[in-house]
C-alpha cells in the first residue's frame, strides 16, 4: 500500500517474509532482514551468503539490531496504522452504527476521524481541530480511529501494540521487543492474527466436523437400537414359540415312549405267559413219555416190545425252542440305550444354544477382550539379553526364544559374568521400564513347566531367589496343569493349560496382568504394587522335572484379536 510519506511500505518489507521489518538487522553486504528471518536461514545453510545479492561471507556475520531502521519501521507503522488495520476489525468494540465514536462528544457523539497515540482519545472532527492549531498537539502522533484506544497501546512505552511475540504469547509495541524479547520469535501483530484466525477458523470446521460425525454417530445408535429392540422382540417371540413347540415334542416323545415300551412290556409278557404254559404242558408229556420209555426199556417179552415200539411214537410232539426267544430284556437294554443317546444329543445341542445364549450376554467376555485389545496397544520389542542368561539356557540369535539345555554341571567351573543367574534357569531383556506401560506375548507351546513375569533390575542373580513378595519378581509359575504366583508358592491361582500368554505392566498405576491371549482369559492381576526402579521381562524356561520341557518360549508379536 502506497504511503502518503516520502517512504513507501517495499521499502520496509523483509525480503524474507514480505512483512514489515520486526528487529531488524543488517548484513556487511547492506541489505536488511528481520532478525527472525535470516537467523534460521543462516542456521540451515552451508555457507552464509545474503539472500539477496548472493554475497557470500567467510564468517557468520554477527548481527545486531539496527536501532534507526527499527524506528524507521516503527513509525512507518504508526503512521500507516497497520496496528488500526488490525484493531479495526473488532466489531465488538465499535459503537452500534459499526464506527468509533468520539470520546469528547457529550450530546450526540459524532463518528471519529482520528485516534491520538499521546492523548489516547478519539476525535471527531470538530474536537480535532486544535491538533492541527496547535504547536504542542501538532507533535502528538494521529491515526485512523481504534476502539479501546487504551487497551492497544503499550502502558510502559506509550507506543501501539502492533508486535506479537509466539514464544510468550503476548502483544508488544517495537520498543518491547527491542529490548526484553530480542531472542524470541517476535512477527507483526497483523501476520499473528492472521494465523490464529485461521487457525481458529480450521478448528472450527474440525468441531463442525465432529458435531456432525457425532450428531450422525447418534442417529445410528438411535436407529440401532431401535432395530435392536425389534429384534430382540421377534427372536423373544420365536424362540419362545420354538422352545415351547420343542417341549411339547419332548412330553409327546415321553409319553409315546412310556406307552410303547408299557405296550411291549405287557405284549412281552402275555407271549411269555402262553409259550411258559405250553412248556409246562409239554414237559408234563414229556415225563408221561419218559415213564412210557423206561416201561418199555424193561419190557423182557420181545413181541410184545415190537408192538409197543411199533405202534407208538417214542416222542411228543414238542415246539422247537431255538425258535424260542429268551433275550426280551436285551432287546430292551438296547432300546434304552438308542433313547440316551438321543437325548445325550439332544442335551448336546441344547448346551450349545445355551453357550449362545451365555456368549450373548456375557458381558464378562467382552470385556476381557476390550481389556487385552486396550492392553496390545501398549506392545513393545522385547529381546532377551544373553548376559543375563544362565548357563544351562539356549538363547537364539535374535533373541526371541530360550530353552533349557540338559547339561552337565561343569559349566559351574566357568567364568561368571556377573550379571547372570546361577541358580534360576532364568534371563531377563535387555531393556528395562520405569514408566508408562508396557506388553508383550509369549508362546509357551506344549511346556509342562515354566515361569514368567517382570523383575526388578536388582533383583538377586547369585543363589536361590527366595519365594516372597520382597524377592524383586513379579511372576506366574506353571506346574503342568495349573498356575501359582512366584511369591506365594502351592497356592493355586488359575486351573488349565495356556500356549499363548500375554504379559501387561502399568507401572504408574503398579499392576502387572497375565491373559490366555487365546481365549482373551485373565489368569492373574498384581495390583497396588509400588515400583520404584526399572522392571525387565523374566523369562524362566525351567527343567525336565516334570516330563519333557525342552520347547522354548518364544517372543511372538501381538496376535489382535479379530
Amino acid at each position: 500500500m502506497a504511503s502518503s510519506s516520502l517512504l513507501s511500505e517495499e521499502q520496509f518489507l523483509c525480503p524474507i517474509c514480505l512483512d514489515v521489518f520486526v528487529r531488524p538487522v543488517s548484513t556487511p553486504c547492506g541489505h536488511n532482514f528481520c532478525m527472525s528471518c535470516i537467523t534460521p536461514y543462516w542456521d540451515g545453510a552451508p555457507v552464509c551468503q545474503c539472500p539477496v545479492c548472493k554475497e557470500q561471507f567467510q564468517r557468520r556475520p554477527d548481527l545486531k539490531v539496527n536501532t534507526f531502521i527499527a524506528e524507521l519501521a516503527s513509525q512507518f507503522v504508526s503512521l500507516q496504522v497497520t496496528g488500526a488495520r488490525m484493531w479495526s476489525a473488532d466489531p465488538e468494540q465499535v459503537g452500534s452504527g459499526g464506527a468509533v465514536l468520539c470520546d469528547v462528544c457529550t450530546d450526540a457523539q459524532k463518528k471519529a476521524v482520528k485516534s491520538c497515540l499521546e492523548c489516547q482519545t478519539s476525535y471527531c472532527d470538530v474536537h480535532l481541530e486544535p491538533h492541527h492549531r496547535a504547536a504542542g498537539l501538532k507533535r502528538h502522533t494521529l491515526l485512523e480511529p481504534l476502539p479501546s484506544l487504551d487497551d492497544k497501546i503499550c502502558k510502559q512505552h506509550n507506543r501501539v501494540l502492533v508486535l506479537f511475540c509466539r514464544d510468550d504469547g503476548v502483544l508488544l509495541c517495537d520498543v518491547c521487543a527491542s529490548s526484553h524479547h530480542t531472542r524470541h520469535n517476535v512477527v507483526q501483530a497483523q501476520r499473528a492474527y492472521e494465523g490464529m484466525r485461521d487457525e481458529v477458523e480450521n478448528t472450527e470446521a474440525k468441531v463442525q466436523q465432529m458435531i456432525q460425525e457425532r450428531l450422525h454417530k447418534v442417529q445410528s445408535m438411535k436407529e440401532s437400537v431401535q432395530q435392536s429392540k425389534t429384534e430382540s422382540e421377534k427372536v423373544i417371540a420365536n424362540s419362545a414359540q420354538d422352545l415351547t413347540e420343542l417341549v411339547l415334542e419332548i412330553q409327546k416323545s415321553q409319553a409315546e415312549l412310556v406307552r410303547v415300551v408299557e405296550e411291549k412290556q405287557e405284549a412281552a409278557e402275555q407271549q411269555a405267559d402262553g409259550l411258559i404254559s405250553d412248556m409246562e404242558g409239554e414237559i408234563t408229556e414229556l415225563q408221561r413219555t419218559t415213564v412210557k420209555l423206561r416201561a418199555l426199556k424193561h419190557t423182557k417179552d420181545q413181541l410184545q416190545f415190537f408192538r409197543s415200539y411199533l405202534n407208538a411214537p417214542l416222542l411228543p410232539h414238542t415246539m422247537d425252542l431255538s425258535a424260542v426267544s429268551c433275550n426280551r430284556h436285551l432287546e430292551v437294554q438296547h432300546f434304552g440305550t438308542s433313547v440316551r443317546k438321543s437325548a445325550s444329543r439332544l442335551r448336546v445341542l441344547l448346551d450349545k444354544m445355551n453357550t449362545e445364549i451365555s456368549r450373548f450376554s456375557g458381558s464378562a467376555d467382552v470385556s476381557n477382550a476390550a481389556t487385552l485389545s486396550f492392553m496390545q496397544q501398549h506392545e513393545v520389542d522385547v529381546v532377551l539379553d544373553p548376559d543375563t542368561a544362565h548357563p544351562l539356557l539356549i538363547l537364539s540369535s535374535d533373541g526371541k526364544q530360550v530353552r533349557y539345555s540338559m547339561g552337565s554341571g561343569l559349566w559351574a567351573n566357568q567364568i561368571l559374568n556377573p550379571s547372570m543367574f546361577t541358580e534360576h534357569l532364568a534371563v531377563l531383556g535387555q531393556s528395562g521400564f520405569s514408566s508408562g506401560r508396557f506388553y508383550f506375548e509369549v508362546h509357551m507351546g506344549q511346556k509342562t513347566e515354566w515361569c514368567l513375569g517382570v523383575a526388578t533390575a536388582s533383583i538377586q542373580r547369585r543363589g536361590a531367589l527366595v519365594r516372597s513378595s520382597g524377592s524383586g519378581l513379579w511372576a506366574i509359575w506353571f506346574l503342568v496343569d495349573k498356575f501359582e504366583i512366584f511369591s506365594c508358592p502351592n497356592v493355586p491361582v488359575y486351573v488349565g493349560k495356556v500356549e499363548r500368554v500375554g504379559v501387561f505392566v502399568d507401572y504408574e498405576k503398579g499392576e502387572i496382568s497375565f491373559y490366555d491371549v487365546e481365549t482373551a482369559t485373565p489368569i492373574y492381576s498384581f495390583t497396588e504394587c509400588w515400583f520404584t526402579e526399572e522392571l525387565y521381562p523374566y523369562f524362566n524356561p525351567c527343567d525336565d522335572e516334570y516330563g519333557s520341557n525342552l520347547e522354548p518360549m518364544t517372543i511372538v508379536p501381538v496376535c489382535h484379536l479379530e
